[in-house]
């Protein structure tokens, strides 16, 4: 096994972590995206998105290999494109987001490297 499918695997399985937090206790996704849900609705929206998603997204990537790897690394690099917009229009110049940035593209790019 090589390094790059080691620090895939790692990204994939940091991204099931995430969901599973958030799929288990969607309260604490306000700690790292300044999410809060105000009531059921938001907690089940929270539990779907951050949590059913997201845990998916890492898990199929362990049993279906490259393309679920480059999907994910693509899914990656879009959030930071999209963070990087939001950044700039909002004027979101926040630590976290610039540090969440730099995450999404380290993994992103971990995740579509050849």
């Amino acid at each position: 096994m090589n390094i790059l499918l080691i620090l895939k695997i790692i990204a994939a399985v940091a991204t099931a972590v995430t969901g599973l937090l958030g799929l288990i206790k969607p309260t604490a996704v306000y700690g790292f995206t300044g999410l809060l849900a105000n009531g059921p609705r938001g907690i089940s929206e929270i539990r779907a998105i951050f949590g059913g998603l997201f845990l998916a997204l890492g898990i199929a990537p362990l049993f279906l290999q490259e393309k679920a790897f480059t999907m994910l690394g693509i899914g990656y690099l879009a959030i930071a494109a999209a963070r990087i917009f939001s950044i700039l229009v909002d004027r979101s110049y926040d630590p976290s987001n610039w540090i969440s940035l730099g995450i999404e593209v380290l993994l992103g790019v971990i995740l579509v490297w050849r």
